[in-house]
């Protein structure tokens, strides 16, 4: 994965893209029959979310101001989900379905171990950056998800880290690496991705674009793993 641009053209995460995936998944709840229409609202009610949740939060947001501020009328807000808790289990459901669609493309499963872990690292990275509000999103309404809703976060989570783990692993085994715990240099890593995200606007700030933030992760990971 050579740059952002070229991540951009493999994978379309553009709010269209994104919102006809959660038609795809909820059609059978979904009262509205038209496709274009249906991805078109939904793209208003995920927009307007994002934005309100990161003003305020998730949970202080009613779904009268989610109606005024999205133009769409109470009534058509339920032709797309029954509860502000099924709105937030979509808006997860997208994060955790987009996580699995970048990090087991093809290229991330072959060569050698640091090349495998580079590729994992600089996916999530360009993943975070094309879908930046989404994962904002996720990560400050982490604290108040319902069961369902902590499962999943949670379930992805280790997910992740289990990608990160074994490609460490396989580095030890083949002594391309020195022996440490795969799974706690796993979970160290992920925060590390985690902050080009959450604190986005320090590395905006800086100049700093995703290639040159990869480059520098990716230079001190096989610095720390280097036998």
């Amino acid at each position: 994965m050579d740059s952002y641009s070229t991540f951009q053209q493999e994978f379309d995460l553009s709010m269209e893209a994104l919102c006809r995936r959660i038609l795809e998944r909820h059609q059978a709840t979904i009262r509205v029959r038209k496709a274009e229409t249906a991805v078109a609202n939904l793209a208003r009610i995920i927009e307007t979310t994002l934005v309100l949740s990161n003003r305020n939060g998730f949970h202080p947001m009613s779904l009268r101001d989610l109606s005024e501020q999205s133009g769409l009328s109470m009534g058509a807000l339920y032709s797309y989900f029954d509860s502000k808790d099924t709105l937030l289990l979509m808006i997860l459901g997208q994060v955790v379905d987009a996580i699995g669609l970048v990090l087991t493309a093809p290229d991330v499963a072959t060569g050698d171990p640091l090349t495998r872990l580079r590729a994992l690292m600089a996916r999530h990275v360009y993943l975070t950056e094309a879908m930046g509000p989404w994962f904002v999103f996720a990560f400050m309404e982490a604290k108040a998800f319902g069961k369902q809703g902590r499962a999943m976060a949670v379930e992805s989570e280790l997910w992740t880290e289990a990608l990160l783990r074994d490609a460490i692993a396989d580095g030890i085994n083949t002594g391309r690496f020195r022996p440490v715990d795969p799974t706690m240099a796993a979970a160290l890593i992920k925060p590390m991705l985690q902050d080009w995200y959450v604190k986005r606007a320090k590395y905006r700030k800086r100049g700093v674009e995703p290639e040159a933030f990869i480059n520098l992760l990716g230079d001190m990971v096989g610095a720390m793993l280097r036998p």
